[in-house]
Formats: C-alpha cells, structure tokens, sequence
C-alpha cells in the first residue's frame, strides 16, 4: 500500500507504477465511443426538434403558411428517428450488444434512409431555385429547399458519425466478451 504523507517503499524509486496501471484498450475505446455518441444523440436531438416544431407548427396552423412551409413528406419517417438513439442509449450502461445492433440498423432505417429520400423528394424544387431563382415554400422568409438542405447536411453527418462510433462500440464490446469467454 502506498502513503502519501510516509516514506517510499524500499525497493523502488516511484516510477514502476507504469505498467502496473494500464486501462484495457477495449474499455478505453468503450468509454470514449459512449461519450462520442452521447455527444451526437444531443444534436441529434435538437435537429428533431426543429423538424417536429416545422411539423406541428404547420398542421396546429400556429404560423401562417406563408412564415412557416409545410412540411415535406421525407420529415414524417423522420420523426421516427429518435427511436434508435433512445435504443442506443438503453444499450449503454449495461453494454448491451443486442440493442445496440438494433439501434444501429433503425438508424439506417428510420434515420438515414428518410434523409435519402427527402434528397431526392427536394431536386428538382432546388434544381428549379438554382435555375430559375424561384422558391414556393419559405421558412421564415428563407426559402425552405435550402434549409432543409442545410438541415438534412448536418443530419446526415451526425448520424453518419452515430453509425461510425456505435460500430467502434459494437467492436470494442464484442472483443470484450470474446476475452471474458477465453478465460
């Protein structure tokens, strides 16, 4: 045992501590792909919650239509996307290797896929903006291809990472227990 006020311990010059206090690299990747995703599933978070306002905003009738565009029909799967974070975040404390798989393949479906579609729902109304100059929808005042555009870039990105790090994740945890079955 060491003291921090008493004197060293015969033998030793202080620097052996070293080796002896290694964190495992699959726990280190562990704890950092946890924190990564966390990190996403917020932003996550907020880019649904700007989809959704769009969403009741516009069926409530809250705004007029010409401050606040309908929605288009890639943002309504869209809103399923909060399923596989909060699955992803279930898998977290106890390591779950089941849900996260399940998280990871929701995201693909409910996440990503929609985002493809309402890339190509949109083309032509940006290819038309390009063009011509014209826009029908507006987001306050904006024209709404163009932010959903905007939108739909970093969505993509963060659940692209989302994807990324839970595969790290998945990775680290399945060595672990690939280790864990060896002893």
């Amino acid at each position: 045992m060491t003291s921090h006020a008493g004197p060293r311990a015969a033998g030793t010059d202080g620097s052996d501590f070293k080796p002896r206090e290694k964190v495992a690299s699959h726990y280190q990747m562990s704890a950092s792909s946890k924190s990564e995703i966390k990190k996403l599933t917020v932003v996550h978070f907020f880019i649904w919650i700007l989809v959704a306002a769009q969403v009741a905003v516009s069926h409530l009738n809250l705004v007029s239509h010409d401050l606040v565009a309908m929605p288009y029909q890639w943002e309504y799967p869209y809103l399923l996307s909060l399923l596989p974070s909060f699955i992803g975040a279930l898998a977290m404390p106890k390591s779950n290797i089941s849900y996260l798989v399940i998280s990871m393949i929701s995201a693909g479906l409910f996440s990503v896929a929609p985002l493809i579609f309402g890339a190509m729902e949109m083309f032509p109304l940006a290819q038309q903006l390009y063009r011509h100059g014209k826009a029908y929808r507006f987001i306050f005042g904006f024209s709404a291809v163009s932010v959903m555009y905007l939108l739909m870039v970093i969505a993509i990105q963060v659940h692209a990472w989302q994807i990324y790090y839970s595969k790290k994740l998945l990775d680290a945890w399945f060595n672990s227990t690939q280790e864990k079955k060896k002893k």
